[in-house]
């Protein structure tokens, strides 16, 4: 079980001991610190000295942090666990039984909740994630930023199309077979990318929300941050560009370019100008830095050798949420 972490020692000092109480067998946790310049090592150290403490030269960020920290974890899984998470006893076994009883499923995520609001939904992840043909992700129990209540709508496990970063449990072989993270995004959309790397590999992922844990979430990036907004529509372009299959790639750029750029007019009007701005940013640095995008393309082509993706839907969930009015999962997935 590794956790990323970077300051905010108050994070540690609420969630770890519930983390630490977690009764499974075999289990070791590792705090891979992002060069944190307060005393969270510190006090890992003094209270947790069961804990394995691997310190980054630097922050990383998420993907980076996590990928020079996997590289000296020997293990069977890797439980991928954000440093804002509420665990409850439990946690653990319902994800690790389905994987055991099933080695085609690369990787899955619990269903994640509300830390604030245990009935709601959480953003990062809610019950499972997909994503539509312009490359949009979503979630069971999300669509983009309206939030559903759990009243036990989605307790069966299904097939997705990613799992949650927040909450990642990953064979760990697979993880380093297909690259690990992409460090150039830093942050946002990279665990969508992995997952994306797992279906060409030709594993399944899935959401098993018989277990579930808690997640207070931006914890990285406030939503309010433009750098967020930067981050999150520069990674799905070039996500896009590197997992997509030959026919379907430009005409699926220039969709998705075009709604980026309705979706910057709209920051406009709201008078969010920094967002607005922010996408204009992420569209200049896809498309000046495509050399740099078409060598990871390489890279990823190489192991696609499976093409049956699940989870990817061959709607617009864009025009079912803003044109058509649709709100919740099930309305999105209705005929």
């Amino acid at each position: 079980m590794v956790i990323v972490h970077w300051n905010r020692k108050n994070l540690l000092e609420k969630f770890l001991p519930a983390v630490m109480a977690s009764a499974y067998p075999n289990m070791e946790v590792v705090l891979a610190d992002n060069a944190s310049d307060d005393d969270s090592v510190a006090y890992v150290q003094s209270h947790f000295p069961e804990v394995k403490i691997i310190i980054n030269e630097q922050n990383y960020g998420y993907a980076g942090g996590y990928n020079h920290a996997l590289k000296q974890v020997e293990a069977d899984y890797y439980v991928l666990l954000n440093n804002d998470i509420e665990v409850p006893k439990g946690w653990i076994e319902p994800v690790i039984e389905a994987m055991e009883c099933d080695r085609s499923i690369g990787a899955c995520q619990p269903k994640m909740l509300d830390y604030h609001d245990k009935a709601l939904f959480e953003y990062a992840g809610a019950c499972g994630g997909f994503i539509d043909k312009y490359g949009f992700p979503f979630c069971r129990g999300r669509l983009f930023d309206t939030l559903e209540h759990d009243y036990g709508q989605y307790d069966n496990p299904v097939s997705v199309f990613w799992a949650t970063g927040a909450c990642l449990f990953i064979r760990a072989n697979l993880f380093h077979e297909v690259g690990g993270f992409d460090e150039n995004f830093f942050a946002h959309m990279e665990e969508i990318d992995l997952c994306w790397r797992l279906h060409l590999r030709g594993c399944r992922l899935k959401v098993i929300p018989q277990s579930k844990v808690y997640h207070v979430g931006g914890g990285t990036l406030s939503k309010l941050n433009p750098q967020k907004t930067y981050l999150n529509f520069r990674n799905s372009l070039v996500m896009l560009y590197k997992n997509l299959e030959s026919r379907k790639l430009w005409w699926v750029i220039f969709v998705r370019a075009t709604l980026d750029l309705i979706a910057s007019i709209r920051f406009l009007t709201e008078g969010k100008f920094g967002h607005s701005a922010a996408i204009h940013r992420a569209h200049s640095d896809f498309f000046f830095k495509l050399g740099k995008w078409h060598k990871a393309r390489q890279k990823t082509q190489l192991i696609a050798n499976h093409r049956n993706v699940s989870g990817m839907v061959s709607y617009s969930v864009v025009w079912k949420y803003f044109v058509l009015g649709r709100r919740t999962y099930n309305e999105i997935t209705a005929r």
